[in-house]
């Protein structure tokens, strides 16, 4: 059985989301189907067959939100340190084309949010990132090409 790494932050927010699903939305789509049965022929009623799409959706995302928590590897990123680039890293780099700086924190795959600055460890940047240090260079092969990027920071916070 296959862990997740992911911080603590990560796993909190899919609990969350688990609660929600299960306590709130669980109800809400039962009550909606409930709702649409009342309104009688099943066959052609396409409130009930959204209502039971969205029940089919929400218990399958349950079910893959009790798999990512059973699994789930909390890695303490403040009890981390070194000069390596690993997973709960904050890494900050430039592109040597465009001198674009960017920072990324690497994280767990169900909580990775580029636009947040955060990317998977399975990621083709994360992967290129780890084991290096400061100062090294790293090839990436983007949608749009290869880019090389230098490492000039590292954090562990």
């Amino acid at each position: 059985m296959d862990k997740f790494p992911m911080t603590q932050g990560g796993f909190d927010k899919l609990k969350e989301e688990l609660r929600w699903r299960q306590q709130e939305e669980r109800p809400r789509i039962i009550e909606a189907i409930s709702e649409a049965r009342a309104h009688g022929d099943l066959s052609e009623n396409a409130e009930y067959h959204a209502a039971k799409e969205a029940q089919s959706h929400n218990e399958g995302r349950i079910g893959e939100l009790e798999d990512y928590i059973a699994r789930a590897e909390i890695i303490d990123i403040s009890k981390l340190s070194g000069s390596k680039i690993k997973f709960g890293a904050t890494v900050t780099m430039v592109d040597e084309d465009t001198e674009e700086k960017k920072v990324y924190q690497i994280v767990g795959d169900q909580e990775a949010d580029v636009k947040q600055g955060r990317i998977s460890i399975s990621s083709p940047i994360a992967r290129a990132l780890i084991g290096k240090t400061e100062g090294d260079t790293i090839e990436v092969n983007a949608p749009g090409g290869a880019r090389s990027y230098e490492i000039i920071g590292l954090k562990f916070s």
